[in-house]
Protein backbone atom coordinates (compact mmCIF):
# COMPACT_ATOMS: atom_id res chain seq x y z
CA UNK A 1 0.00 0.00 0.00
CA UNK A 2 1.35 3.47 -0.52
CA UNK A 3 0.09 7.05 0.25
CA UNK A 4 0.93 10.30 0.14
CA UNK A 5 1.61 12.50 3.08
CA UNK A 6 -0.87 15.11 1.69
CA UNK A 7 -3.53 12.11 0.50
CA UNK A 8 -6.34 10.72 3.24
CA UNK A 9 -6.26 7.28 3.34
CA UNK A 10 -9.50 5.89 3.63
CA UNK A 11 -10.21 3.00 6.01
CA UNK A 12 -13.18 1.60 8.69
CA UNK A 13 -12.23 0.72 12.56
CA UNK A 14 -11.78 -2.82 12.98
CA UNK A 15 -11.03 -2.00 17.14
CA UNK A 16 -9.67 0.46 19.85
CA UNK A 17 -8.02 -1.16 23.01
CA UNK A 18 -6.27 1.24 25.46
CA UNK A 19 -6.18 4.41 22.56
CA UNK A 20 -4.64 2.65 19.66
CA UNK A 21 -7.04 1.63 16.71
CA UNK A 22 -6.89 -1.25 14.20
CA UNK A 23 -8.19 -0.23 10.88
CA UNK A 24 -8.78 -1.90 7.83
CA UNK A 25 -7.68 0.15 4.56
CA UNK A 26 -9.56 0.01 1.23
CA UNK A 27 -7.07 -1.66 -0.32
CA UNK A 28 -7.45 -4.44 2.43
CA UNK A 29 -4.38 -3.69 4.21
CA UNK A 30 -5.09 -4.15 7.91
CA UNK A 31 -2.86 -1.27 10.02
CA UNK A 32 -1.88 -1.79 13.58
CA UNK A 33 -1.10 0.87 16.32
CA UNK A 34 -3.05 4.10 15.09
CA UNK A 35 -3.79 7.29 17.25
CA UNK A 36 -6.42 9.17 17.20
CA UNK A 37 -6.06 13.44 16.83
CA UNK A 38 -6.48 15.26 19.91
CA UNK A 39 -8.75 17.42 18.17
CA UNK A 40 -11.73 14.86 18.80
CA UNK A 41 -11.37 15.16 22.63
CA UNK A 42 -12.15 18.66 22.50
CA UNK A 43 -14.73 18.17 19.71
CA UNK A 44 -16.51 15.35 22.09
CA UNK A 45 -15.81 12.98 19.92
CA UNK A 46 -14.74 9.22 20.26
CA UNK A 47 -14.18 6.99 17.12
CA UNK A 48 -15.49 3.60 17.35
CA UNK A 49 -15.16 -0.03 15.50
CA UNK A 50 -17.36 0.41 12.89
CA UNK A 51 -16.77 3.95 11.98
CA UNK A 52 -15.07 4.99 8.37
CA UNK A 53 -12.29 7.32 9.16
CA UNK A 54 -9.48 9.23 7.21
CA UNK A 55 -6.06 8.34 7.77
CA UNK A 56 -2.79 11.22 7.71
CA UNK A 57 0.84 9.96 7.51
CA UNK A 58 3.67 11.81 8.95
CA UNK A 59 7.07 10.83 9.98
CA UNK A 60 5.10 9.49 12.84
CA UNK A 61 2.82 6.68 11.16
CA UNK A 62 -0.59 7.19 10.32
CA UNK A 63 -3.26 9.01 12.27
CA UNK A 64 -6.80 9.46 12.30
CA UNK A 65 -7.77 12.88 11.04
CA UNK A 66 -11.35 12.46 10.27
CA UNK A 67 -14.42 10.35 11.12
CA UNK A 68 -17.20 10.07 8.55
CA UNK A 69 -20.88 10.77 9.58
CA UNK A 70 -22.49 7.80 11.19
CA UNK A 71 -25.26 5.69 10.11
CA UNK A 72 -26.11 5.02 14.16
CA UNK A 73 -24.16 3.93 17.28
CA UNK A 74 -23.99 2.37 20.09
CA UNK A 75 -22.12 3.66 23.56
CA UNK A 76 -22.44 0.34 25.12
CA UNK A 77 -21.10 -1.79 23.33
CA UNK A 78 -19.15 0.79 21.13
CA UNK A 79 -19.75 0.52 18.10
CA UNK A 80 -20.85 2.29 14.79
CA UNK A 81 -22.58 2.19 11.62
CA UNK A 82 -24.40 -1.21 12.51
CA UNK A 83 -26.39 -2.50 9.35
CA UNK A 84 -27.62 -6.13 11.01
CA UNK A 85 -28.02 -6.51 14.55
CA UNK A 86 -27.85 -10.72 16.00
CA UNK A 87 -30.09 -10.17 18.67
CA UNK A 88 -28.99 -13.72 20.53
CA UNK A 89 -31.23 -14.65 23.67
CA UNK A 90 -30.42 -18.36 25.09
CA UNK A 91 -33.75 -20.82 25.52
CA UNK A 92 -32.37 -22.01 28.98
CA UNK A 93 -29.31 -20.78 31.44
CA UNK A 94 -29.79 -18.14 31.85
CA UNK A 95 -33.55 -17.74 31.20
CA UNK A 96 -34.33 -15.09 28.00
CA UNK A 97 -35.86 -11.89 29.06
CA UNK A 98 -38.74 -11.24 26.81
CA UNK A 99 -38.50 -7.04 27.13
CA UNK A 100 -34.93 -6.55 26.73
CA UNK A 101 -35.57 -9.22 23.58
CA UNK A 102 -38.36 -6.57 22.49
CA UNK A 103 -36.73 -3.73 23.15
CA UNK A 104 -33.73 -4.18 21.13
CA UNK A 105 -35.74 -4.95 18.03
CA UNK A 106 -37.63 -1.70 19.03
CA UNK A 107 -33.81 -0.13 18.59
CA UNK A 108 -33.50 -1.68 15.89
CA UNK A 109 -36.53 -0.63 14.03
CA UNK A 110 -35.85 3.29 15.13
CA UNK A 111 -32.28 3.02 14.08
CA UNK A 112 -32.17 1.50 10.30
CA UNK A 113 -30.64 -1.48 11.44
CA UNK A 114 -32.33 -4.73 10.54
CA UNK A 115 -32.76 -7.32 14.07
CA UNK A 116 -32.18 -11.23 13.46
CA UNK A 117 -33.17 -12.87 16.13
CA UNK A 118 -31.08 -16.57 16.79
CA UNK A 119 -31.79 -18.64 19.79
CA UNK A 120 -29.49 -20.61 21.08
CA UNK A 121 -28.63 -23.61 23.31
CA UNK A 122 -31.63 -25.40 21.90
CA UNK A 123 -30.06 -28.77 22.62
CA UNK A 124 -31.19 -27.57 26.70
CA UNK A 125 -34.92 -27.46 25.13
CA UNK A 126 -35.92 -27.86 21.62
CA UNK A 127 -39.71 -27.22 21.88
CA UNK A 128 -38.77 -24.05 23.61
CA UNK A 129 -36.33 -23.00 21.13
CA UNK A 130 -37.92 -23.46 17.98
CA UNK A 131 -41.61 -21.74 19.52
CA UNK A 132 -39.29 -18.80 20.31
CA UNK A 133 -37.91 -18.40 16.94
CA UNK A 134 -41.70 -19.13 15.58
CA UNK A 135 -42.64 -16.23 17.81
CA UNK A 136 -40.28 -14.01 15.74
CA UNK A 137 -40.98 -15.18 12.51
CA UNK A 138 -44.18 -14.20 13.38
CA UNK A 139 -43.86 -10.61 13.71
CA UNK A 140 -41.55 -10.61 10.65
CA UNK A 141 -38.35 -11.27 11.56
CA UNK A 142 -35.99 -13.61 10.55
CA UNK A 143 -34.88 -15.81 13.26
CA UNK A 144 -33.14 -19.06 13.96
CA UNK A 145 -32.91 -21.94 16.86
CA UNK A 146 -29.33 -23.14 17.08
CA UNK A 147 -27.14 -24.81 18.89
CA UNK A 148 -23.13 -24.85 19.59
CA UNK A 149 -22.93 -27.94 21.51
CA UNK A 150 -24.78 -29.75 18.56
CA UNK A 151 -24.56 -28.24 15.44
CA UNK A 152 -28.16 -27.38 14.88
CA UNK A 153 -29.15 -24.73 12.69
CA UNK A 154 -25.53 -23.87 12.07
CA UNK A 155 -25.30 -23.78 8.55
CA UNK A 156 -28.17 -21.95 8.07
CA UNK A 157 -27.42 -19.72 9.79
CA UNK A 158 -23.92 -19.34 8.66
CA UNK A 159 -25.00 -19.12 4.72
CA UNK A 160 -27.83 -16.34 6.12
CA UNK A 161 -24.60 -14.54 7.22
CA UNK A 162 -22.53 -14.93 4.02
CA UNK A 163 -24.88 -13.82 1.70
CA UNK A 164 -25.25 -10.19 3.64
CA UNK A 165 -22.55 -8.76 1.46
CA UNK A 166 -21.23 -5.42 2.52
CA UNK A 167 -23.01 -5.55 5.64
CA UNK A 168 -21.52 -4.44 9.43
CA UNK A 169 -23.07 -7.25 11.89
CA UNK A 170 -22.87 -7.79 15.71
CA UNK A 171 -23.75 -10.44 17.64
CA UNK A 172 -25.61 -8.93 20.50
CA UNK A 173 -26.91 -10.59 23.57
CA UNK A 174 -26.63 -11.42 27.48
CA UNK A 175 -23.67 -12.41 28.83
CA UNK A 176 -23.40 -15.90 29.02
CA UNK A 177 -25.56 -16.57 26.22
CA UNK A 178 -23.07 -17.93 24.21
CA UNK A 179 -22.25 -15.38 21.40
CA UNK A 180 -18.63 -16.34 21.28
CA UNK A 181 -19.07 -20.00 21.01
CA UNK A 182 -21.51 -19.24 18.65
CA UNK A 183 -19.17 -17.65 16.01
CA UNK A 184 -16.57 -19.63 16.98
CA UNK A 185 -18.95 -22.34 15.71
CA UNK A 186 -19.69 -20.81 12.60
CA UNK A 187 -16.35 -19.11 11.98
CA UNK A 188 -13.77 -21.27 13.27
CA UNK A 189 -11.47 -19.30 11.04
CA UNK A 190 -11.67 -16.47 13.11
CA UNK A 191 -9.66 -17.69 15.74
CA UNK A 192 -11.20 -16.02 18.57
CA UNK A 193 -9.87 -16.47 21.87
CA UNK A 194 -12.44 -15.13 24.12
CA UNK A 195 -12.96 -17.68 27.03
CA UNK A 196 -16.76 -18.86 27.31
CA UNK A 197 -18.40 -17.27 30.58
CA UNK A 198 -19.64 -19.22 33.20
CA UNK A 199 -23.37 -19.06 34.26
CA UNK A 200 -23.72 -18.52 38.22
CA UNK A 201 -26.29 -20.62 39.68
CA UNK A 202 -27.47 -18.00 42.19
CA UNK A 203 -28.43 -15.61 39.49
CA UNK A 204 -28.24 -16.67 35.75
CA UNK A 205 -25.67 -14.47 34.39
CA UNK A 206 -22.62 -14.89 33.16
CA UNK A 207 -19.38 -12.88 33.12
CA UNK A 208 -18.73 -10.37 30.52
CA UNK A 209 -15.65 -12.62 28.92
CA UNK A 210 -15.60 -10.61 25.48
CA UNK A 211 -13.76 -7.08 26.92
CA UNK A 212 -14.02 -5.33 23.69
CA UNK A 213 -15.66 -4.87 20.60
CA UNK A 214 -13.42 -6.44 17.51
CA UNK A 215 -14.94 -6.51 13.91
CA UNK A 216 -13.95 -9.30 11.71
CA UNK A 217 -13.75 -9.55 8.08
CA UNK A 218 -16.17 -12.37 6.80
CA UNK A 219 -15.83 -11.50 3.34
CA UNK A 220 -14.68 -8.66 0.64
CA UNK A 221 -15.64 -5.01 3.12
CA UNK A 222 -17.97 -8.04 5.05
CA UNK A 223 -17.90 -7.40 8.74
CA UNK A 224 -19.06 -9.51 11.77
CA UNK A 225 -18.23 -8.01 15.27
CA UNK A 226 -18.26 -9.96 18.91
CA UNK A 227 -20.23 -7.58 21.62
CA UNK A 228 -20.21 -7.85 24.98
CA UNK A 229 -23.07 -8.32 26.83
CA UNK A 230 -26.36 -5.84 26.64
CA UNK A 231 -27.53 -5.63 29.75
CA UNK A 232 -25.89 -2.02 29.87
CA UNK A 233 -26.56 -1.35 26.44
CA UNK A 234 -27.29 2.57 25.34
CA UNK A 235 -27.82 4.28 22.45
CA UNK A 236 -26.68 7.81 22.00
CA UNK A 237 -29.91 9.36 23.58
CA UNK A 238 -31.61 6.28 26.05
CA UNK A 239 -34.71 7.80 25.13
CA UNK A 240 -34.83 6.51 22.21
CA UNK A 241 -38.24 7.01 20.86
CA UNK A 242 -41.08 9.47 21.72
CA UNK A 243 -44.48 7.10 22.41
CA UNK A 244 -45.88 8.05 19.38
CA UNK A 245 -43.25 6.65 17.59
CA UNK A 246 -43.24 3.59 19.55
CA UNK A 247 -46.27 1.82 17.36
CA UNK A 248 -44.24 1.95 14.20
CA UNK A 249 -41.51 0.14 15.52
CA UNK A 250 -43.08 -3.30 16.00
CA UNK A 251 -43.95 -4.47 12.07
CA UNK A 252 -47.04 -6.55 13.07
CA UNK A 253 -48.60 -3.20 14.40
CA UNK A 254 -48.43 -2.20 11.00
CA UNK A 255 -51.82 -3.41 9.05
CA UNK A 256 -53.44 -2.19 12.11
CA UNK A 257 -52.21 1.04 12.71
CA UNK A 258 -54.88 3.49 10.54
CA UNK A 259 -57.75 1.69 12.20
CA UNK A 260 -58.77 2.62 15.56
CA UNK A 261 -61.60 3.98 16.68
CA UNK A 262 -59.90 7.12 17.93
CA UNK A 263 -57.14 9.07 15.79
CA UNK A 264 -54.72 9.75 18.73
CA UNK A 265 -55.20 5.90 20.01
CA UNK A 266 -52.42 5.03 22.04
CA UNK A 267 -52.67 0.99 21.91
CA UNK A 268 -53.34 0.89 25.61
CA UNK A 269 -56.37 0.95 26.80
CA UNK A 270 -58.84 2.51 24.56
CA UNK A 271 -62.04 1.14 23.50
CA UNK A 272 -62.42 0.69 19.26
CA UNK A 273 -58.40 0.00 19.60
CA UNK A 274 -57.73 -2.22 16.09
CA UNK A 275 -54.58 -3.39 17.56
CA UNK A 276 -56.05 -4.37 21.20
CA UNK A 277 -58.62 -6.56 18.71
CA UNK A 278 -55.64 -8.20 17.07
CA UNK A 279 -54.40 -9.31 20.15
CA UNK A 280 -57.70 -10.26 21.27
CA UNK A 281 -57.83 -12.43 17.93
CA UNK A 282 -54.66 -13.84 18.02
CA UNK A 283 -53.49 -11.73 15.26
CA UNK A 284 -51.00 -10.22 17.19
CA UNK A 285 -48.71 -12.21 19.78
CA UNK A 286 -49.72 -11.28 23.35
CA UNK A 287 -46.57 -11.71 23.99
CA UNK A 288 -44.75 -8.52 21.98
CA UNK A 289 -48.19 -6.20 23.24
CA UNK A 290 -46.97 -7.36 26.74
CA UNK A 291 -43.47 -5.41 25.58
CA UNK A 292 -45.50 -3.18 24.21
CA UNK A 293 -47.17 -1.46 27.12
CA UNK A 294 -44.18 -2.08 29.35
CA UNK A 295 -42.22 0.29 26.86
CA UNK A 296 -44.59 2.84 26.48
CA UNK A 297 -44.78 2.99 30.51
CA UNK A 298 -41.37 3.67 30.30
CA UNK A 299 -41.48 6.53 28.00
CA UNK A 300 -44.54 8.04 28.20
CA UNK A 301 -43.92 10.54 30.60
CA UNK A 302 -40.54 11.48 29.18
CA UNK A 303 -39.90 14.82 27.76
CA UNK A 304 -39.16 15.62 23.94
CA UNK A 305 -35.19 15.84 24.25
CA UNK A 306 -35.28 18.35 21.41
CA UNK A 307 -37.38 20.95 23.60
Amino acid sequence: MSSMNDIPLKARILSCIGGRYTVRAEDGEQINNIFAKGVFRHLGIKPLPGDIVYLREDENGYMISKVEDRKNSFIRPALANLDILYVTVSCRSPEPSQILTDKMTVICENSEIKPVIVITKSELDKEKADAMAELYSSCGYDSFAVSSADDTGIEELKQYIRNKKGAVSAFCGASGVGKSTLINALFPELDLTCETGQISKKTERGKNTTRAVTLYETDENTFLADTPGFSLLDFERFDFCKKEELPYLFPEFEPFLFKCKYTKCTHTKEDGCAIKKAVSDGVIRAERYGSYLSLYEDIKDKKDWDN
